[in-house]
């Protein structure tokens, strides 16, 4: 039995993905850990895009693949991207000092968290991208695992309209 709350959100293209990170930015609290996880190619860096783009920044949006991770400033907020897809040891986040990005103020979005299990934050939402089988397109499970997360979870649910 599921003691956390959730909801899907079919996903048609990558236009109704970026607006989903929309309405996920809008519903951000400052300190807020948010886990994208699905195959490549599944959409998490469409979505970060999108919630990006919702607030603000204009510049361009890249996957932090080889880099690990963008920290974007967006008037008062920090963004910060992490991909842990290439990580090939949890322990590597000591070295970039992965400790000082979760901050009270910082948002951390970051893909592929299971790469770095043991040393992230946990997360206040989990964000799990599945392809439908047999269709275009894809769901989002998102799932509040903090008291934190259920309200921004509840906030979501209210613009479901994606």
């Amino acid at each position: 039995m599921r003691l956390d709350p959730f909801s899907f959100f079919p996903i048609t293209n990558p236009v109704a993905m970026r607006k989903l990170g929309g309405v996920i930015a809008d519903a951000s609290e400052p300190s807020s850990v948010i886990y994208l996880q699905g195959d490549l190619g599944a959409g998490k860096t469409t979505l970060v895009r999108g919630f990006l783009r919702s607030l603000g920044y204009l510049g361009h949006v890249r996957s932090p693949t080889f880099n690990l991770f963008e920290v974007y400033q967006i008037k008062t907020k920090v963004i910060c991207h992490f991909d842990l897809y290439r990580l090939t040891n949890p322990e590597e986040l000591i070295y970039i000092g992965i400790s000082d990005y979760f901050t009270e103020k910082n948002i951390c979005l970051i893909e592929w968290p299971e790469h770095g299990k043991g040393f992230l934050q946990p997360a206040d939402l989990v964000c799990k991208f599945n392809f439908i089988p047999g269709k275009r397109g894809r769901d989002v499970e998102i799932i509040a695992t903090s008291s934190k997360g259920r309200r921004m979870l509840k906030k979501i649910i209210q613009k479901k309209d994606v």
